[in-house]
């Protein structure tokens, strides 16, 4: 979570972050993390998308006016490129929002934006590895 609110500051809109990692590797934790830290919302009100697929998050920001806003999808459910297609990602991607994507690895290649790609390895039961490449 720290990483995530460390991170997020990085990420300008419109941004794709992919969040890639075994099962229980910590993506959800990553979201909430940086979601936090884009103050779009607390860490306490993000939840894993798993059954509803896509959270939106946002924020208006009274000390200079602007609403952050962060859509954060959930591949794991997915199966096969039409039911990617089906979820509209690309009007998310079009938004010039911050669009989190776990399960990122789901997503037909070639992606029509830049992204950031983040993979979490498990070193043990409460360590890491980060692996962050800008695409």
């Amino acid at each position: 979570m720290a990483f995530g609110r460390s991170l997020a500051p990085m990420l300008r809109p419109a941004c794709v972050v992919l969040l890639d990692g075994d099962l229980g590797s910590g993506k959800t934790i990553l979201a909430k993390g940086i979601v936090a830290g884009l103050g779009a919302a607390t860490e306490d009100e993000v939840t894993s998308p798993s059954f509803t697929l896509v959270h939106e998050y946002g924020r208006l920001d009274a000390a200079t006016g602007r609403s952050a806003k962060v859509y954060h999808a959930d591949l794991y459910r997915i199966d096969g490129r039409r039911e990617v297609e089906s979820l509209g990602l690309d009007e998310l991607f079009d938004s010039g929002s911050t669009v989190l994507i776990e399960w990122g690895a789901k997503l037909p290649e070639p992606l029509p934006c830049s992204f950031v790609r983040i993979r979490l390895e498990v070193e043990g039961e409460s360590e890491r590895r980060i692996i962050v490449e800008k695409h």
